[in-house]
């Protein structure tokens, strides 16, 4: 038998709550990927991340920027040009995501195959 879960566990006060990388956040993480080579405008960063809008790319981008992940650099050039750079705490997240895409590509078999068990499962009931 398990101990029960401590209902304090997901106090607002607790500092994980303040996390600007979350495991469920799509783009984040993706993001990070796409600035590892250096600068990019918005438009390039959009191409490879071909299911994102604009508005979530934008709102994805402040919040990391926010969080200090990120720089903007806009340049006062006609037509504007801003580019986003990865600062050096966003740099930290490279190692990490990098664990993340290895177990992934480990583990992809396995997780397509559960997938397809359980639909043939919900398909049966």
């Amino acid at each position: 038998m398990t101990t029960s879960l401590d209902p304090e566990m997901f106090d607002p006060a607790c500092p994980s709550s303040a996390m600007p990388i979350r495991i469920g956040d799509k783009w984040a993480g993706l993001i990070i990927c796409c600035l590892e080579d250096g600068p990019r405008r918005f438009t390039e960063i959009q191409v490879p991340l071909r299911g994102v809008t604009a508005k979530v790319l934008a709102q994805t981008l402040r919040g990391m920027e926010r969080d200090g992940m990120i720089t903007r650099t806009a340049y006062p050039e006609i037509p504007p040009r801003v580019v986003y750079e990865l600062t050096d705490l966003g740099r930290t997240l490279l190692e990490p995501i990098a664990a993340c895409r290895e177990w992934a590509k480990e583990h992809l078999p396995t997780i397509l195959a559960a997938r397809e068990e359980w639909e043939k499962a919900a398909a049966a009931a």
